[in-house]
């Protein structure tokens, strides 16, 4: 139901029933289907072989409104309290006390979904969907930091990362009594590179519908974009927080969709913040601040619910990029915004993408977003798109045309999604995939599984508008592979591949498109697989197909 329900929260205005039904969300298009997208992202960051949770679209509406009346007028009242913002102070980064926790990452990467990528010094880092991995090689390696570590419970919903320091923020799954909605898992920072972690309680008078969804260092203290929660800052690791709205106005969430923050941003000292009400710039902390949005400009930017921000530098020049989406004015649409001149000027392209993310090299921009992965050399006035990604070697294709996030180490791109990581160096020629899926036939797993389970041949793994899943098993020695899929009734649906050739012992995977022999979506149901392995017997599973 989650693809439904992200493309339900997408429709326009005039359009959306949801909408009409909740009049307090009219206006607020923008914020809703943000929420819609972190939720599909969180909801497919489960690692197999554990089934994906499912959504359920009627006690979404229930639980849309029930946090429209209670969240935001809960968080309007407590945070009125401290809404003023003092003048910034500059902090120590060596004051407070930190909580350590004992024991060394997981190797390897534990996820396949990766929702952000930053690149620093000569590391890459991952927030995942279970927890933030590390390489100091390249991608060639990972570690992984969870839960175990110190870290929030829940996949990241955002990462920063400054030399020794790192914030993690993440998010879960909470059952209410309306139903399942997305909250906040709180924050954690470490000082020593991820030896020790400390974890920050998620801030706020309730995490529900209360998600960090981006982090900024600055000399000022930690910032933090946090959706209802708004723009928060702390000056003594997370101690206490403050409530800073991008304007002079009071804090108000429910009426003022500019208090509603979904990015923020330290670029060389100025803080940049994207909302639901457009782009917001200070020049002194957050003190004063200077909004601009699709109708208080000439050349503005596309539409008001700014995703994402990021700061690109070449020859001395700055250039402010910006994913920018329809919110509220019917003029609005989605694209992708870009400013040289401090933001008093926009330039619109990519139109109609709904983008998620930037990544930079020297005068090259890369953008992905919904639709894949784009690439700009002039300052994105002109695009090219990247081909579907696919790893030749391996002989895998990455089963998605959503990309949520973008890296660039030395040569190397690095991109990143709901079906793992994906990496090249040669400008796209050639792919490889990293995915974090759990190993068929080891540590009490099943010597096969189907990944996602249930499976939604119209949501899952969508490349080319059509769906995938997988079958993960493993073999003891060379062998060849035969894997055929039956109805209820024990009767032959399709035959996945037939007697393919596996040379040496190994984890594999095979991938169904949810059709018939005849070409047909199979329809919902209970069925079963089996995997033939010359040699080695059968393996039976089973796979439900559920729309």
């Amino acid at each position: 139901m989650i693809k439904f329900f992200a493309r339900l929260c997408r429709q326009s205005f005039r359009r959306n029933p949801l909408v009409q039904a909740i009049p307090h969300l009219r206006g607020a298009r923008g914020v809703f289907s943000k929420t819609c997208t972190h939720f599909k992202l969180w909801q497919r960051s489960m690692t197999p072989p554990c089934p994906p949770q499912g959504g359920n679209i009627a006690g979404c509406v229930a639980n849309i409104k029930h946090a429209r009346n209670v969240l935001f007028i809960l968080i309007t009242l407590v945070s009125s309290l401290t809404v003023y913002a003092q003048p910034p102070a500059k902090i120590s980064w060596q004051l407070g006390h930190e909580r350590t926790t004992a024991g060394a990452p997981l190797a390897g990467l534990r996820s396949n979904s990766v929702s952000d990528i930053v690149v620093h010094n000569g590391e890459v880092w991952l927030g995942t969907g279970k927890g933030l991995a590390r390489s100091s090689d390249g991608g060639e390696t990972w570690v992984t930091y969870t839960h175990a570590n110190g870290l929030p419970r829940g996949g990241l919903s955002s990462l920063a990362v400054s030399d020794s320091i790192i914030w993690v923020a993440t998010a879960f799954d909470s059952l209410v009594p309306e139903g399942l909605l997305p909250a906040g898992g709180g924050l954690a920072y470490s000082t020593d590179k991820g030896a020790t972690w400390a974890y920050v309680e998620q801030p706020g008078p309730t995490p529900i519908q209360n998600i960090t969804f981006d982090i900024a260092l600055h000399p000022t203290g930690v910032w933090i974009a946090s959706f209802g929660g708004g723009l928060q800052r702390t000056a003594n690791r997370g101690q206490s927080w403050e409530v800073v709205p991008p304007d002079s106005f009071f804090f108000d969430p429910l009426g003022n969709l500019n208090h509603r923050v979904f990015s923020v941003i330290n670029a060389d000292g100025n803080l940049w913040v994207g909302t639901a009400g457009g782009v917001n710039k200070s020049l002194d902390g957050g003190n004063t601040w200077t909004n601009f949005s699709h109708q208080n400009q000439t050349q503005a930017i596309s539409g008001n619910f700014v995703v994402a921000l990021g700061q690109q530098k070449w020859r001395g020049r700055e250039y402010l990029w910006a994913a920018t989406v329809n919110a509220e004015a019917e003029d609005e649409f989605r694209a992708v915004s870009v400013s040289d001149d401090g933001g008093y000027s926009w330039h619109v392209s990519l139109e109609d993408e709904f983008a998620h993310n930037f990544a930079f090299d020297d005068s090259i921009a890369y953008v992905v977003s919904d639709n894949g992965l784009f690439r700009s050399n002039d300052f994105g006035r002109t695009w090219a798109k990247f081909p579907s990604i696919e790893d030749r070697e391996q002989g895998q294709r990455y089963l998605s045309n959503e990309l949520f996030a973008a890296g660039v180490l030395g040569s190397r791109l690095f991109a990143g999604g709901p079906d793992g990581l994906a990496s090249t160096d040669d400008d796209g020629a050639n792919w490889h995939i990293a995915r974090g899926s759990v190993a068929a036939g080891e540590d009490g797993t099943p010597r096969t599984y189907a990944y996602p389970n249930p499976f939604s041949p119209f949501r899952h793994n969508q490349l080319n508008n059509e769906g995938h899943v997988r079958f993960q098993y493993n073999t003891t020695r060379a062998t060849e592979v035969t894997i055929k899929v039956f109805d209820f009734a024990m009767d032959l649906v399709a035959e996945v591949v037939a007697r393919k050739s596996r040379p040496v012992a190994g984890n594999y995977f095979e991938v169904w498109d949810g059709k018939n022999y005849r070409g047909d979506t199979v329809a919902n149901g209970v069925y079963f697989y089996r995997v033939e392995l010359a040699g080695e017997g059968a393996q039976w599973g089973k796979l439900i197909v559920l729309d």
